[in-house]
């Protein structure tokens, strides 16, 4: 490889699942740096699941908590992904629907975190209620 040759990188498909695994984790890193909402719903998450922890929670309870804070967030993710794409395709040019991409993405993420602490309320708050 000469000196102003750059080194490869892969286009094509993965070749093997440790590959695809290791594609996968990056992502997931890439999320926890770059994406400070997630690092947040992350920390929530966790405190939601130490609450569950400490209050006792059922198994169909920490069903619909575990449900819920991934709900939240994958939601964030796609969220990240159209981000990115649409940044990528208009760059730092305004679009109407550019916006309207970003917007709705982004309102996927509210609804997430709305169903999110629904029930968070519906299973914590009587079991928070029974201790006190």
């Amino acid at each position: 490889m000469g000196s102003n040759d750059k080194p490869t990188r892969q286009t094509g498909k993965n070749h093997a699942f440790l590959q695809s695994l290791g594609h996968a984790w990056d992502g997931l890193r890439s999320l926890f740096h770059y994406e400070r909402n997630f690092r947040k719903h992350l920390i929530l998450g966790a405190v939601t699941l130490i609450l569950g922890v400490v209050l006792q929670v059922s198994l169909t309870d920490w069903l619909w908590l575990v449900m819920a804070i991934f709900l939240v967030l994958f939601s964030e993710t796609l969220n990240t992904i159209v981000e990115a794409v649409v940044d990528l395709v208009v760059g730092t040019t305004y679009h109407d629907l550019a916006k309207r991409a970003k917007d709705i993405a982004a309102g996927g993420v509210l609804l997430a975190a709305f169903f999110a602490v629904i029930v968070g309320a519906i299973i914590l708050l009587p079991a928070l209620l029974k201790r006190f």
